[in-house]
């Protein structure tokens, strides 16, 4: 079967076809000239290789943009540069590896993650875990070290991920010769359908190892610390290699997912990467002015001056002592926003002290800007 043939015309569509129209013409030549359907038929099979090598390039947006403009020179070649064996450089391995999921789900190759089944146990990798878990606004300030503990699959290390006694090995299935499926034949038509004796994974396993029982794997609870990150926001995902579910028949780890929830804090409040907390001040402070000592979330001490005639909501910076950026070695600002002391009990000196000096200020406010005014004529109280 020559390899210089038009792609387009292998399966059989225009050079304006869509990716559907494409997926759907290698769909219907993968069904008619699959190997199972057509056993012991080697034009069939080159067929069958000619029609993947085609869509492999059609299907990939820029491979096809290339194919289009050069031909086969411009994208490396007869089969990409060399995928294996037979025409158009794919083997068959190569075929069921990368287009399973296109013909897979009507011989039953779709369960074993587009594969075809070789009569031997196929790693798989194991999955992802997720794990949630709740800080204080200060542990996310400063960093911090949870230990968790959760139940995974380990590898047994009995038999080595293998899943058979020591000594014995797997065998293929001698009902579907190890493909997983067993094909049926009437008339002009063909049926397949998973393999019952080895529930389509075309091996058997005689004698299971007797710790995981030929799963190759066991459940055991893991207990670990994890580093939080100085800085970390609330919502953030942390991975961690290889601390998922072990695979099967010796395929690698999943990942462990943290997904991190911060909770708020009653005094202090993270705006981007300034940490912001509000001050109470008494009127004479704001009036003339004073020093006075932050008390941070991190209990760390620092000096802020308070400028004289200072208004009420004032935002006062003190540089660079703030969230660390966890992108970079920034650090936000600690943001100290004024408020006024207001006392709700007085002694009557105080009462006195307080009616004196309104008095000696007046009771009018400066209307210049348009803002409300009032007379107050008598205090309260």
């Amino acid at each position: 079967m020559s390899t210089q043939r038009d792609y387009y015309d292998i399966l059989g569509v225009s050079r304006t076809a869509s990716l559907d129209e494409i997926k759907a013409a290698y769909r219907k030549l993968a069904l008619k000239y699959h190997p199972d359907r057509n056993p012991d038929n080697k034009e069939a099979e080159e067929k069958f290789k000619e029609a993947a090598n085609a869509y492999q390039v059609l299907s990939d947006e820029q491979k096809r943009r290339q194919y289009d403009q050069y031909g086969q020179a411009g994208v490396g070649g007869p089969g990409m540069g060399g995928y294996g064996n037979g025409p158009g450089g794919m083997s068959m391995d190569d075929i069921y590896e990368q287009f399973g999921d296109i013909f897979g789900s009507i011989f039953g190759a779709g369960a074993q993650g587009g594969r075809r089944s070789r009569g031997a146990p196929v790693p798989q990798r194991g999955h992802d875990l997720s794990h949630e878990i709740t800080i204080t606004l200060s542990e996310a300030f400063e960093g911090t070290k949870k230990e968790i503990g959760y139940s995974r699959f380990f590898s047994c290390d009995v038999c080595a991920s293998k899943g058979v006694q020591k000594g014995t090995s797997v065998q293929t299935c001698s009902a579907c010769k190890g493909s997983g499926q067993m094909v049926f034949q009437q008339g002009f038509f063909a049926y397949s359908q998973t393999c019952s004796a080895c529930s389509g994974h075309g091996f058997t396993i005689p004698s299971p190892c007797k710790t995981c029982s030929g799963q190759t794997r066991i459940s055991k609870y893991d207990k670990f610390s994890v580093v939080i990150p100085q800085g970390i926001f609330d919502g953030a995902e942390i991975r961690i290699n290889d601390k998922g579910d072990a695979g099967i028949f010796g395929g690698s780890s999943g990942d462990l997912y943290f997904h991190v929830h911060v909770s708020s804090d009653k005094k202090f409040k993270r705006i981007n990467n300034d940490l912001q907390v509000t001050l109470e001040l008494t009127y004479p402070q704001l009036v003339f002015g004073a020093q006075v000592e932050i008390l941070s979330i991190d209990e760390s001490k620092h000096a802020l001056k308070i400028p004289k005639g200072c208004p009420v909501g004032k935002q006062l910076v003190i540089a660079g002592k703030g969230f660390k950026d966890p992108r970079s070695r920034a650090f936000g600002n600690l943001v100290v926003i004024t408020q006024c002391d207001i006392p709700t009990k007085l002694s009557s000196d105080q009462k006195d002290a307080l009616k004196k000096y309104s008095e000696l200020i007046g009771t009018s406010i400066n209307d210049d800007e348009g803002t409300a005014t009032g007379f107050f004529k008598k205090f309260l109280g």
